[in-house]
């Protein structure tokens, strides 16, 4: 009986040792991500389109990009010298922070406004654009394109865009629709490379600029 009680206590010890080491982590992290704020917010919320939310990404994964951004093999002529400043440490504690924070919905997308040269649209015309384009977004997320070899993206990042986190395949759901165009573009034309296998270039280099639209714009809805 004794013995189990001490069994029992040992674990509970060293589990309650584990909670507070990730919570100091996570304190550490804030201070050391206070640098991170303007692009991406300070609870890694970004309010800009074009930088990515942090907020609830695996941690796993926030610090693989961390260190590729550092050693180069993810190529960022403005994260590359923040990183690089970065020991694995302070790389572990900032991507524990944002992993810990929960991720905002986004507001309801629109469409770019026309080309000057173009017809102007009604309301009406830029809602059933919108509708469609999300219906093709979403069903490219959930099937695929057959005709171009397009892999269906729930295969790796899930059915609600939460990812993989054993694997390291990022959570996406509630991500800046202009991010994930920009992503999925420098997958495409080999800007960025640091995916396992290169599988995101072989993916997005088989999709047309629509489609990167449209699953982009079906994502960022995605909650």
């Amino acid at each position: 009986m004794i013995k189990k009680l001490l069994t029992v206590s040992v674990t509970l010890a060293l589990a309650f040792t584990g909670h507070a080491y990730a919570q100091g982590n996570s304190g550490a992290g804030k201070t050391k991500a206070a640098a991170c704020a303007g692009c991406h917010g300070e609870d890694g919320n970004s309010m800009m389109p074009s930088f990515p939310k942090l907020a609830g990404q695996h941690q796993n994964y926030l610090a693989k990009q961390l260190q590729a951004f550092k050693s180069g093999t993810r190529n960022s002529p403005m994260m590359a010298p923040l990183a690089a400043g970065l020991d694995e440490q302070a790389i572990q504690e900032i991507a524990t922070y944002y992993s810990a924070n929960r991720i905002a919905g986004n507001p309801a997308p629109k469409l770019p406004d026309n080309d000057d040269e173009a017809p102007a649209k009604t309301d009406e015309q830029k809602k059933a654009e919108l509708t469609a384009l999300i219906a093709q977004g979403s069903d490219l997320y959930r099937n695929g394109d057959l005709s171009r070899e397009v892999s269906a993206c729930v295969a790796c990042h899930g059915p609600f865009g939460e990812g993989n986190k054993p694997a390291s395949f990022p959570a996406l759901h509630s991500q800046h629709a202009d991010y994930l165009i920009k992503s999925l573009t420098d997958f495409k034309s080999g800007a960025r490379s640091n995916d396992p296998e290169n599988m995101m270039h072989m993916i997005a280099g088989k999709m047309t600029d629509q489609q990167i639209q449209a699953v982009a714009y079906y994502i960022s809805t995605m909650k």
